[in-house]
Parts: structure tokens; sequence; C-alpha cells
């Protein structure tokens, strides 16, 4: 019911997840992500476990073999099931349900994963993953969402749309950027919106929020407030 894909961005070492479907509010179940770690993506007749499970474990240093070996190895609904993630070190693992609801299947290549099933065919994942990798040019959220815009050209869930999401971590385990579209006619361009939105005030306030390395982030807003009233002039002279 739904393709997603899964990414190591090599040039910052960002994890993401993006996801579409003709299912409700997919951004709530699908994207499983550790910061600094691992991104992994629990989808088809959904366990909300095995993305839970399978973050934690290769976070915690676990392979990605040994990790879908096991969840297969202890699920009897395996074969209605399908995931597939990638850690630190960019290894990847994908499993496919042999009863999932044909088109379904997954591709990958370095750092990068897509994945689905209930699609209009093989080249919606096709298309996401060559749309991905043509655009390495491009800041690994809009990478993300050209890549998807790719797979809806493509054909997209054969029902049709519902729902789709977008999560980036940087190096926590909180979101640098957390963005879902639950019930809309046209997801994917109104997660568009919303990221354009973000970069109004909330990606000022998101890059200034507490790290690991820095326990209490910034906490002068005087650079923050001068950084987001030049954005705001920046865009009346763009006519925005």
């Amino acid at each position: 019911m739904t393709y997603s894909i899964v990414a190591r961005d090599p040039a910052t070492g960002q994890f993401g997840v993006a996801v579409a479907s003709r299912f409700f509010a997919v951004g709530s179940l699908v994207p499983h992500v550790r910061g600094g770690k691992c991104a992994v993506a629990t989808q088809a007749f959904v366990s909300p476990l095995w993305g839970i499970e399978a973050a934690d474990r290769l976070a915690a240093g676990a392979l990605p073999a040994d990790v879908l070996a096991d969840l297969l190895a202890r699920d009897e609904g395996r074969d209605q099931r399908q995931i597939h993630m990638i850690d630190a070190a960019g290894n990847i693992a994908a499993h496919t349900g042999a009863k999932c609801i044909d088109w379904a299947g997954q591709v990958q290549a370095e750092g990068v994963s897509v994945a689905g099933n209930m699609l209009a065919g093989g080249q919606v994942i096709a298309d996401t993953l060559a749309a991905y990798l043509d655009n390495m040019d491009l800041p690994f959220a809009e990478r993300l969402m050209c890549a998807m815009e790719a797979g809806e050209a493509a054909g997209g869930d054969k029902r049709g749309k519902q729902s789709a999401a977008l999560r980036i971590h940087r190096g926590e385990d909180y979101p640098w950027i957390d963005l879902r579209a639950d019930d809309h006619p046209d997801p994917l361009p109104e997660l568009r919106r919303l990221y354009e939105v973000a970069h109004h005030r909330y990606l000022f306030v998101a890059d200034a929020m507490p790290t690991r390395d820095n326990f209490s982030g910034v906490t002068d807003r005087t650079e923050i407030d001068r950084a987001i009233a030049e954005a705001d002039r920046r865009r009346a002279a763009a006519g925005g």
C-alpha cells in the first residue's frame, strides 16, 4: 500500500525516510530513524514493532542482515510484511514478503534503498531511485522529495493518493524536520509546501536546538531573530 525511500546522505551523515501511500497518516507508522545511526521503513501489512525494534538494534550496533533474519524467524506474518533499513556504515537489508500485493519489491544503491508494494509497477521504485541518484547536488530533503515525486509520476500507489511524510534526523534522536500530510488529495505537493513554510521560522530554531555535543544549544535568540528577519526580507523582495 506504500512506497518509501530510506537513505544516508554521504555529505552530512544525515538519515532520512520519505514515504507516500493511499493510506491514512502513513508517516505515523512507517518511518523509524535514530540520529546518526540508522533509518528504517516498515510497511505493507505493517508491523510498527518491526520498525521500532530494527531501529533500536541497528543503533546499538547490530547488522541489518542479522536484525532482518531474526524478525523473519519470529513473525508468522512475515509473508505479508515489507521492510528496508540502512545503518551507519551504509549496510542495507530489505524484505518483501511473498504475499505482499503486486506490484511489490525493492531496489537499492550505495547509501539508499527504495521499496514498495501495491504499486502501479516496478517503474515506480526504479524511477524513485534514479531521481535520488540523479540529484545528489540538491539538499538532502529536496533530493528525497524529488525521488518520491518521480515515483508518483511513474504511477505510485495503484489505489491513488492520501498521505505522505518526510523525516530527517541529523545527529540526534529527535528529527531535524518531520513533515506529514496525513489526509490530503495531493500529499507530495503538500509536503513541498510544508517544507517551504518550515524555512520561514522553524528551521532557524531547529538549527539552534540542544544537541549531544552542545547540551544547552543556542541560548541567545539575537542571531536567530536576525536570520528570520533577513529571510522575511528576502521573501518580500521576491514577491513572497
